[in-house]
């Protein structure tokens, strides 16, 4: 395994606090500083010829970057601004007013997944929200499996739920899905950059996700992988010029779809945000996924060992095969230790109905896993 803490100088928060919330939002690059300046540089002193100078295609190109830690050919990734917005243009490649227009997902998806689809029942969606309250910690896969039938479409699921970090098995909810015709729509923003990937490998036709989190590369990117083979056959009604053939004949009447991934695009993207996701992308690849995973099961392993020695329950699975990269402590008045927490420069975050979410990333040290542990039994027992 590389050394990975030697990648430690790259992010500069850690030299002034405990950074241990990567599932929230990833640690700064210290390249982010400089990857903006060139932006600003490069609007500076070629104003309008940086787009044919390499800004219009950036929203494919760097999607070539986060190819590979996703387990995707490059030219199958476009980039948006946010999950949101990725599910809303695969839902816009589909109809709802025929007998197949079941959208299967669970209650364990994040809300605003869950929002979006249900507001899809205004275009005829039926909406089959799969309720897993007896397991506070898992989706039981039998339980989504069954409820994947020959009436469904779309099957949205996160690969890492947000909450208890379980990582569901992808490739039986897959396997699913094809068997009965439906499509799945895999959520990768808890799992790509602290666990292994592979789109193409599991068969998805779907895959989303964000730079947000584990990956480094800040807010305003989100990417959205669609197997290449469906391409053709998907012609998606939130689009614009970037998804037309010819964009500058600005041709009257409907879109003359691309080819490629750009057939996914529709407006002016979001340049700067491009420009701060590549350092974090290249530390990532740099770091290896296989090496970031080894270095999080032992961080997290050891975190809850420190947990429960403290007779906390741990809201996250003990299997390695079913734990992402954050652990869920269940502590007493846990909205109050997480804002001593923040005081103390220990940043972590609360989320109701499981508890407080510690992610250690390759670049956390054993010493922080264990100072947070300490810092909340001290709180405890002052409160």
């Amino acid at each position: 395994m590389n050394d990975l803490l030697a990648l430690r100088q790259e992010f500069p928060i850690l030299e002034t606090t405990t950074y241990l919330i990567s599932n929230s939002l990833g640690a700064m690059p210290r390249g982010v500083s400089a990857a903006l300046e060139s932006y600003a540089r490069t609007w500076a002193t070629r104003g309008v010829r940086a787009w044919e100078e390499g800004w219009w295609e950036m929203a494919v190109a760097v999607g070539d970057k986060i190819a590979p830690l996703i387990g995707a050919d490059p030219g199958t990734v476009s980039l948006h601004e946010n999950v949101t917005l990725t599910q809303a243009v695969i839902a816009s490649c589909f109809r709802f007013d025929g007998p197949r227009r079941k959208v299967v997902l669970t209650d364990k998806e994040f809300p605003s997944v869950i929002y979006f689809w249900h507001a899809q029942r205004a275009r005829g969606a039926e909406i089959e929200l799969v309720r897993t309250e007896e397991d506070p910690l898992r989706v039981p896969t039998e339980k989504l499996l069954a409820a994947i039938d020959d009436r469904t479409l779309l099957v949205p699921f996160s690969h890492v739920l947000f909450r208890s970090a379980y990582v569901q098995d992808a490739e039986a909810i897959v396997e699913k899905a094809h068997r009965v015709g439906a499509y799945v729509i895999l959520d990768a923003y808890q799992s790509a950059g602290v666990l292994p990937v592979e789109v193409k490998k599991w068969n998805a036709d779907f895959a989303v996700g964000g730079t947000l989190k584990w990956l480094c590369g800040g807010p305003g990117v989100a990417y959205l992988y669609v197997r290449p083979d469906l391409r053709a056959k998907l012609e998606p009604t939130i689009t614009g010029w970037l998804a037309h053939r010819r964009p500058f004949d600005f041709e009257v009447g409907p879109t003359a779809y691309r080819d490629d991934a750009f057939r996914f695009l529709n407006g002016t993207p979001h340049i700067p945000a491009f420009y701060a996701a590549k350092p974090g992308l290249k530390i990532i690849g740099q770091a290896g996924v296989k090496d970031i995973r080894q270095r999080s099961l032992h961080l997290t392993r050891r975190l809850m060992e420190r947990a429960r020695e403290r007779g906390w329950r741990v809201h996250t699975p003990e299997a390695d095969r079913e734990r992402g990269g954050t652990v869920t402590l269940d502590v007493p008045r846990a909205p109050e230790v997480l804002q001593e927490l923040l005081r103390r420069d220990i940043l972590v975050d609360y989320r109701p109905s499981a508890g407080i979410r510690v992610s250690p990333h390759f670049y956390n040290s054993e010493e922080e896993v264990d100072r947070v542990v300490t810092e909340i039994a001290s709180i405890l027992a002052s409160l």
